[in-house]
């Protein structure tokens, strides 16, 4: 019998991680807030707000009881946005015992602490045993079982490599790393960089523009891991620019594509609104503008896109703000003379 696990959270990604482990044989229960959809799901076996057209295993079963969904878990996998996070593990954690795992798919920045989920958890649930997949995953995509490729990073080797064999099958390849801060930024803040993609292809501008982005903020994102404590290997990996390409260029994106209707014109919370689902980008930005102040980190893409969310600079003057920078080196520490 394997173990079962309990998923907290019944988006799009808690539900595309039901099927896959559902489909694997696991025992799954997902907890939803909302009793009506909790009933509908488990009786029409599809999610049809956030993934249509996808039947949902007989053996995940969906609830409205987050002790029950808790209780005998081996693995809790955390499927709720970042800004969400503490909430909910507030609510959850007198159930929740030192002998499970939690596992993590939010991708952002608490607003208030400027803490990464590792910390919320630690904070919240010191004990507790704890991992973060992330990559390149667009849940559209697991769910129907496209190849995909991700990484589970915990401080522990044998977490990781536990929750390696849960999540492997021959459809969704899983990596491990000890790098936990540098998983869960460059999981974070590509998707700040997307919505700046987004704003670009909103203006119409070519792949040219987009691909300066993608890469200056790469590296942008490294500079920041590495002050933090990060491994700079890290970011040239699934969770770095992995994870950025896909969400830079994918129409499943979210956070790219409120950015292609804010470089149309729209408002922040007019695009929010037309996307119906968390644009985790959005409050990360925040986040990361404040973090890079904190640690007196150079991140000028980072600091114009929030000006563009936050302090309604005109995004096309944000644009020549990036452009007509003080000249400098691509690589500033490469070794040896001219």
């Amino acid at each position: 019998m394997k173990d079962k696990v309990g998923i907290i959270g019944g988006g799009s990604w808690g539900t595309a991680i039901a099927i896959l482990l559902g489909k694997k044989g696991y025992p799954v229960e997902m907890w939803l807030r909302n009793t009506e959809q909790c009933e509908k799901i488990n009786k029409t076996r599809e999610n049809t707000k956030y993934l249509p057209g996808v039947i949902i295993p007989s053996n995940v079963d969906i609830k409205n009881d987050i002790e029950e969904v808790i209780a005998d878990s081996k693995v809790l996998v955390l499927a709720v946005p970042t800004q969400s996070v503490r909430e909910t593990l507030k609510k959850a954690k007198k159930y929740i015992k030192e002998d499970q795992t939690i596992v993590n798919l939010a991708k952002g920045i608490e607003n208030d602490s400027l803490y990464r989920v590792s910390e919320i958890v630690k904070e919240e649930l010191p004990q507790v045993k704890y991992a973060i997949l992330s990559g390149p995953s667009h849940a559209e995509e697991v769910a129907k079982d496209i190849p995909t490729a991700v990484v589970v990073a915990s401080e522990k080797k044998e977490i990781a490599e536990y929750i390696q064999d849960v999540f492997m099958s021959p459809k969704f390849r899983v990596y491990t790393s000890p790098d936990v801060i540098g998983v869960e930024l460059g999981g974070a803040i590509k998707n700040v960089i997307a919505l700046g993609a987004g704003i670009s292809d909103g203006l119409g501008y070519g792949d040219n523009t987009k691909a300066a982005l993608m890469n200056r903020g790469i590296v942008e994102i490294a500079r920041l891991g590495e002050k933090m404590g990060a491994a700079q290997k890290s970011f040239a990996g699934l969770s770095g620019i992995g994870d950025l390409i896909v969400t830079c260029t994918s129409m499943h994106s979210r956070n790219r594509r409120a950015g292609i209707k804010i470089g149309q014109g729209m408002s922040m919370q007019e695009a929010v609104n037309s996307i119906g689902m968390v644009v985790e980008g959005i409050k990360t930005s925040k986040s990361a503008y404040k973090l890079a102040k904190k640690m007196d980190v150079r991140m000028p893409i980072i600091e114009e896109i929030y000006g563009v969310l936050y302090e309604d600079h005109d995004v096309r003057n944000s644009v020549l703000n990036l452009m007509l920078r003080d000249k400098t080196h691509e690589v500033q520490d490469i070794d040896g003379e001219w």
